[in-house]
């Protein structure tokens, strides 16, 4: 099992979360957050004032998977955040020990 945790633009969460349904991932994780990579913030106007935003606005989207929809989970994302800009964002890629259902106390990729 992986886990696998992308960050991505927030107008692209609808067709990532879709393109993951579409190859089989149940269940997904999204959390709101803010950062910046190359992208480095940028500056805006405000009232005439100029003021430099560091952190940009993304979503962090994590997902536990069985390792046989790994390379398919990736192509997904990366085909349904692409805009082919700068800060479409990362993949991350970590392996899960266990996971346990609460509920019914089911464990390994049964709890999935």
């Amino acid at each position: 099992m992986k886990l696998l945790t992308a960050i991505i633009k927030p107008f692209k969460l609808d067709e990532v979360r879709e393109a993951l349904s579409a190859v089989g991932v149940q269940g997904i994780t999204v959390s709101e957050v803010k950062g910046f990579g190359r992208q480095k913030g940028h500056t805006e106007l405000y009232r005439g004032a100029e003021y430099v935003v560091d952190f940009l606005p993304k979503v962090k989207v994590d997902a536990v998977i069985r390792d046989e929809l790994l390379e398919q989970a990736i192509e997904a994302i990366t085909h349904a955040a692409s805009t082919g800009k700068i800060g479409d964002g990362k993949i991350f890629i970590s392996t899960i020990e266990q996971v346990i259902r609460i509920r019914t106390g089911e464990s390994g990729e049964d709890a999935l």
